[in-house]
């Protein structure tokens, strides 16, 4: 039985930029990825789906979140310093290894949440200028579209908790008591959910996991869409949405 399922929606953008990727280690280590690409280029989406699958492969073998995507930061890194600045992306990522706590670890404001008794737990910190400069009676959102760090940057740790005050690549560790539910969602399928004040819990809590994420992501854009017309009618616009949802256990 397959115990996770993604799903992708283009919202009003012409093309995707997102990719995810789920690799299983020998010994039963499985490893969630999701990268939501910067920008609108038909090859942003290439690479996000071959750095995703990397950092996916590496994270399984590891059995560590961190180490998965630190590798493909790096990587990723040294390409920027001596080629200049290509691709970029908000990367999270989960590995759950039998007997042993969950580890997760992110770069950019895609998030983690962890879907248990009743409540959805977000185990992520966003990397962007909201977090920095929080919202104001004037500036409602903070900074929330620009991000402070991401994959294909070529800051190091120091240079972003230098100027953001947190590194590049933030870590968490949860301990899996009993049976529970995974999301990894872009900031496309998560904020519209937030700003209409829909329950993540009960939006994610379907028994068919396939249809349960594929509904995640087209109410996440039926969400944005309303919320952009009534600002705006003639500025309608939903961001790509992205979600992988995992069945959990300790």
């Amino acid at each position: 039985m397959r115990t996770y399922a993604t799903a992708q929606h283009t919202g009003t953008d012409p093309g995707q930029c997102d990719a995810t990727a789920v690799r299983t280690s020998p010994d039963g280590t499985r490893a969630y990825v999701l990268l939501d690409g910067i920008g609108r280029r038909a090859s942003t989406h290439l690479w996000a789906l071959g750095a995703a699958r990397q950092i996916a492969r590496t994270a399984a073998r590891r059995r560590n979140a961190e180490a998965g995507l630190r590798h493909v930061y790096n990587l990723c890194r040294n390409d920027a310093i001596h080629h200049g600045h290509g691709h970029k992306a908000a990367a999270v990522v989960a590995v759950k290894a039998p007997a042993e706590p969950l580890t997760v670890a992110w770069c950019g404001d895609s998030r983690a949440y962890l879907m248990e008794r009743g409540i959805a737990v977000r185990l992520t910190d966003d990397h962007n200028k909201r977090r920095v400069y929080p919202p104001t009676a004037t500036y409602l959102h903070g900074g929330r579209n620009h991000i402070t760090s991401c994959l294909g940057s070529d800051r190091t740790d120091e240079d972003v908790r230098n100027l953001y005050r947190h590194p590049a690549i933030e870590t968490a560790t949860r301990e899996i008591t009993g049976p529970c539910r995974l999301l990894l969602a872009s900031d496309g399928a998560y904020e519209p959910h937030e700003g209409a004040r829909h329950c993540l819990f009960t939006e994610c809590n379907g028994d068919d996991l396939v249809l349960t994420v594929r509904n995640l992501v087209n109410l996440a854009v039926d969400a944005a869409v309303k919320n952009s017309r009534a600002l705006d009618p003639n500025q309608v616009y939903a961001d790509n949405a992205t979600a992988l949802l995992a069945d959990l256990a300790p």
